[in-house]
Formats: C-alpha cells, structure tokens, sequence
C-alpha cells in the first residue's frame, strides 16, 4: 500500500490540469492514478471500521463496500449517458478478477510456495453464484434474439431483483448460518490499526476525492477515445476496472505471499460476484432513475469473455489447491481476451 501512496501525487495534478482547462489526456491520466491509492485508503478503512462494528455487520461492511470505488467511476459514467463503457466495466470486472487478479496472485505465490490450498466449499459457493449471475446475463441476450418486439427494460429490471435478493441470501449464509463453513480458522482477537475517528475520517475524506477524480475521469474518456483511437469498450473492460481494483489486487497478491490463498481467493472471485450479483443489478435501478436505462444485454463476445472467464475459474479451483502454472494459465486467458477488445 505505501507504494502506491506516490499516486496520491496526481491529485493535485489532477485538480490544476482541471482548472486550468489543460490536455484532457492528461487529465484523465492523472484521475486514473490517483483514484489507486485513494480506493485502496476506502478499502482499508472499511476494514477497520468493520473490526470495531463485529465479524456480522463489518462481513456486511466488506461485502457492500468492496467495491465502492469501481461503483462511483461506473455512477458518473451512467450519469454522462456513457452506458456501454458502464457495461464494458462489468464485463472487465468479472474477468479481470477472475483471471488477472487470482491468476497473478496464483502465479506469484506458486513461485514461493509450491503448492497452496484454499477452502474448497467458499470456492466453489462463490463460483455457483457466478454461475447464477451469467445465467442472468445469458437470458435477457437470448430472449432479445428470439423475440422480434422484446421488452429489454422491464426483464432487465425483473432480473436485476432477483440477482439482488440471491445476493442478499448469499450473505446471510455466508455471513450467518454457515460461517463456520467459510472462516473455519477466523480469528476474533484481530485489533484495529487505526481509531474508529481516524477511519471513519479517512473514509470520507478518500470517498470525497474518488468522487471528483471519477468526475474528472470520466470527462476525458471520449477525448481519449478520439485522440488515442482507442474504443470505449476497451476503456470499459480494462482501464476502469484495473483502476478501480488495483489496490484490492495488490492486497491478493499480498496474501498469496503469505500463503493465505484464502484470502486471495475470497478478495478475487468474491469481488466478481459482488459485481455480478449486486453492482451491475444496482446499475440497472440507477439508470433507470437517471434516464439513461441500462439493460443487461450484452454482446455476444462480452458474454462468451464471462462464461469462459467463470467456467476456467471453477475448472481450476475444484481440487482446492494452486500452483504458479494455473496461475500462468489464467493469466493468459486474460490477456487473449484482453487482446481482442483492444483491437475492436
């Protein structure tokens, strides 16, 4: 985390190249690395407060707030009418933690450890959960092919609740009836880092700039576009959700090192199905109250990207053990992918 406070640098940049209404490229650069350090701040001080609040209601903290700074940029992106960028981030989001995030973690701790073993039963909830997510994706796409005059909005709308209301009962068990199955060796004498002040006070100080820097990002996303020729959708899968996670994927890395797979598996595929079941479903309400609906049908390329990101995902966790080969394997999974929106 220290490391990354350097970026905290580009807000000041950022704050000057605005008002002095110079290059929007730069701008936009200078939004992009500052808004690492800073969701890596609201992170850590959503761990904090959650230390003080108990495991049931800080798990709840984490499961909601896990991705707050990835929510705001893709808010103001709905906001401006920027409604395939929004659904190109979540696509991104999906992939980018299943392969990129886990697959590095797999990857940097394979070459310290030789084998490391992770909790079968989490892995394998967390995936089925994706399962239900794509199988929310893959409807309203289909029912738009067969029906010649479909009602995208009202499914999308009806789809959305029930990915919510899944999500909800995904914590109650998680986080109550079968937490015992989740965090078998959970520890309850962790001791918070920073005073309850100190973190609330951080966290809304972090959440305050993520707020302008998602402005100021999302502004210099089509002069990017024109002057670099790089598509929205590449913008949308890639840049937005790396910069939006990139603290959250440096802590799996982290923990991965430590041989805590655990721990960088619940961050990775966790945070997917949060974006699956409950940020994407949100988005949708949120649209719909802006004026700019966002359905869920998406292409069929960002659909085959989630299945196979999700079906690879399973494949390598069901025996409960990693190497730094598999990790190599996703990785390079994503980059094909990757490699193909680049060149859309």
């Amino acid at each position: 985390m220290k490391y990354l406070n350097l970026f905290l640098l580009a807000i000041p940049i950022s704050i000057f190249l605005h008002l002095s209404n110079s290059s929007p490229i730069l701008l936009f650069l200078s939004a992009c690395l500052s808004i690492i350090p800073l969701s890596g701040y609201m992170g850590k001080a959503t761990e904090e407060i959650a230390i003080y609040v108990g495991p049931s209601i800080g798990g709840l903290l984490n499961a909601t707030f896990g991705n707050a700074a990835e929510l705001i940029i893709t808010v103001f992106a709905l906001k401006s009418g920027l409604v395939e960028v929004v659904k190109a981030s979540i696509t991104g989001s999906i992939i980018g933690n299943l392969l990129l995030v886990l697959g590095l973690s797999m990857l940097i701790g394979g070459f310290k450890f030789k084998t490391q073993k992770f909790n079968r039963a989490a892995a394998g909830m967390h995936t089925s959960m994706l399962l239900l997510a794509v199988t929310g994706l893959i409807i309203p796409a289909i029912f738009l092919d067969t029906h010649t005059n479909p009602a995208a909005e009202p499914l999308s709308l009806g789809v959305a609740t029930v990915l919510i209301l899944v999500y909800l009962l995904s914590l109650l068990f998680s986080l109550h009836t079968h937490k015992d199955v989740f965090r078998p060796s959970q520890e309850h004498s962790e001791t918070p880092k920073w005073s309850k002040l100190k973190a609330l006070f951080i966290l809304l100080i972090a959440t305050f700039f993520v707020v302008i820097e998602s402005e100021f990002l999302v502004g210099g996303i089509e002069p990017v576009v024109k002057t670099l020729g790089i598509s929205e959708l590449f913008i949308g899968v890639i840049v937005i959700p790396i910069i939006g996670n990139a603290a959250e994927h440096s802590t799996s890395v982290m923990m991965a090192l430590k041989n805590k797979m655990e721990i960088s598996l619940e961050i990775a595929i966790g945070s997917s199905t949060q974006i699956a079941l409950f940020v994407a479903p949100l988005l949708v309400f949120l649209g719909y109250l802006m004026g700019h609906p966002l359905d869920l049908i998406f292409t069929g390329y960002e659909l085959i990207v989630i299945i196979l990101g999700t079906v690879i995902t399973a494949v390598i966790n069901m025996d409960g053990r990693s190497n730094w080969l598999e990790g190599a394997q996703l990785l390079a999974a994503y980059a094909i992918m990757a490699m193909a929106f680049l060149f859309v």
